[in-house]
């Protein structure tokens, strides 16, 4: 795994996977440290001249009229780490920790937070040396990530816990055991440890990353029910389409007729009915919004993941270290609650689609899809299994950026809830996945009984990985095995989803097999 460079302006959602799942190396870029070492000089010329600045030479929060001492600002860092450790909950899984450091240190070196250079340092000598600082699941209202970044704080400072080679370690000793050594905090330092949104924007980016696959999942098989429902593909004619050109449908639908290209369905005369069910039919139309959402939901997570995320900022052209609100952040945190209704949306259409596979009078097929007929029950239990998935995803897919908003009474009267609305993501996605295994599963058979006599390229590669691994369906047996066998071994394949971006990739026009999905260049290899 070749390493990530951080510049405080480039990062991409691939280098958060990479660095987050992967363990790559972290290194700075060589203009990094120059200019931290300028916005540093406007703090300490602030400092010295004492200034009037928010959280540097004043207090935070309601205690911002509050002038400190000069001689208690080094103090004051350390306090505002520890008096702001306040999360709560099971520890956050290391891939999302490596995450939220990523995104801070990113932060930081994009300039403006005015830290010392030793900070962002430390930060990715402990990604480098997997020191995972243990923070709490809940704290974070979406005014910065306060009350859980402080534990990332405590643990640069030699307090805390961290996890290190397996084990949970004070603080300082996890520090040690990694040959590294605590840091000590000059002014502004405490601050920058907890400001920004570095939790909501390290778990957005691997959401999204993760949702696009997952949208390339949900049209690779939604591709192999049209197959075994011999679904009628004229709704995805770019001439139907063009006739109102909502967001990413026909983006959606080139993808799904790049999927059956090679079989019978392309043309609509091979379809069995003239108009289909709603969740056949409009396809292109529920994904395209899928599309559209991630799209959105990258506009407003890059600056997050790219920019500064401080208050107050250093602006060193001009010397100066003025208030800041680009600590919240409105737009990620409706973004990602778009992005959670367009994902339900996506849900509720693949159990329907299932639904409609086990109805004979609809399908043209035997009654749940069992080749002994209704004496015996089928894939008719996994019904059950869907609407409980579905049920799931719709209650997590509750907005959340209109929750109460407050905060430190007279000043802190608004928050956003955005570190909620990206870890809620992830559990959306994988019920989600396991959702496209059932619809993936049931499709399987549905073309093995259907039998037609040529299959598209995408749903003959998914209906062959999928027999590898689960056989077609005689005589009554648990199917739950097979769907979780399907969810991990090829919807959660490396292998299938590279096979699967460059078919969709291809369908798109995508030259030299990269696809651009939420904003985020993938290269990938060439299908099976």
């Amino acid at each position: 795994m070749s390493g990530v460079v951080v510049d405080g302006r480039t990062l991409s959602y691939d280098d958060v996977v990479a660095v987050a799942h992967h363990g790559a190396e972290v290194v700075l870029a060589d203009d990094v440290l120059p200019r931290l070492a300028r916005d540093r000089a406007v703090v300490d010329d602030v400092v010295d001249r004492q200034v009037p600045t928010y959280g540097l030479t004043t207090g935070l929060g309601t205690r911002s009229s509050y002038a400190l001492p000069r001689a208690e600002l080094e103090e004051f860092s350390v306090r505002t780490v520890r008096g702001r450790a306040n999360a709560v909950g099971d520890p956050l899984p290391v891939p999302l920790v490596r995450a939220a450091l990523l995104a801070r240190v990113n932060g930081i070196a994009g300039g403006g937070s005015g830290a010392r250079a030793e900070i962002p340092r430390l930060l990715v000598d402990m990604l480098n040396a997997r020191v995972h600082p243990v923070i709490p699941e809940v704290g974070s209202i979406g005014a910065s990530d306060l009350c859980q970044m402080a534990h990332v704080g405590l643990v640069v400072i030699g307090e805390g816990s961290a996890e290190f080679a397996g084990e949970v370690l004070d603080g300082g000793t996890a520090l040690r055991r990694a040959g590294l050594a605590p840091a000590v905090l000059g002014p502004k330092d405490g601050h920058v440890l907890c400001s920004a949104s570095p939790l909501a924007a390290g778990q957005g980016a691997l959401a999204l990353h993760e949702a696009a696959a997952v949208l390339t999942l949900a049209q690779a098989v939604t591709a192999l029910t049209y197959e075994g429902f011999r679904a009628n593909t004229s709704p995805l004619d770019p001439r139907v389409l063009d006739l109102r050109p909502a967001p990413g449908q026909s983006r959606a639908a080139a993808e799904l007729l790049g999927f059956l290209d090679g079989g019978e369905l392309g043309d609509p005369r091979y379809a069995r009915r003239v108009q289909d069910p709603v969740s056949l039919r409009c396809a292109a139309q529920v994904h395209g919004a899928l599309h559209a959402a991630l799209g959105f939901a990258d506009a407003a997570l890059r600056p997050e993941l790219n920019g500064c995320g401080d208050n107050p900022v250093v602006l060193p052209d001009t010397g100066e270290i003025l208030s800041s609100g680009n600590f919240h952040t409105p737009a990620l945190a409706l973004a990602f609650d778009t992005l959670a209704l367009a994902l339900t949306q996506t849900a509720s259409l693949s159990a329907e689609r299932m639904r409609r596979l086990l109805a004979p009078a609809v399908s043209g097929l035997p009654a749940n899809l069992s080749p002994y007929g209704p004496e015996r029950s089928g894939f008719a239990p996994l019904a059950k299994t869907a609407q409980a998935l579905v049920a799931e995803i719709r209650m997590l897919s509750a907005p959340v950026c209109t929750d109460p908003r407050h905060g430190a009474d007279a000043v802190e009267d608004d928050s956003t809830n955005a570190a909620l609305g990206a870890r809620r993501l992830a559990t959306v996605l994988v019920r989600l996945r396991q959702l496209l295994a059932v619809e993936a599963v049931v499709a399987a058979q549905a073309v093995d009984l259907a039998a037609p006599s040529a299959l598209g390229r995408g749903p003959r590669f998914l209906h062959r990985v999928i027999r590898e691994i689960v056989p077609r369906l005689d005589d009554d047996r648990p199917c739950g095995v097979d769907v979780e066998a399907v969810d991990r071994d090829i919807l959660g394949s490396d292998d299938v989803r590279s096979a699967l971006r460059t078919l969709a990739g291809e369908a798109s026009g995508v030259v030299g097999g990269a696809t651009v999905v939420a904003g985020a260049s993938t290269v990938v290899g060439e299908a099976p």
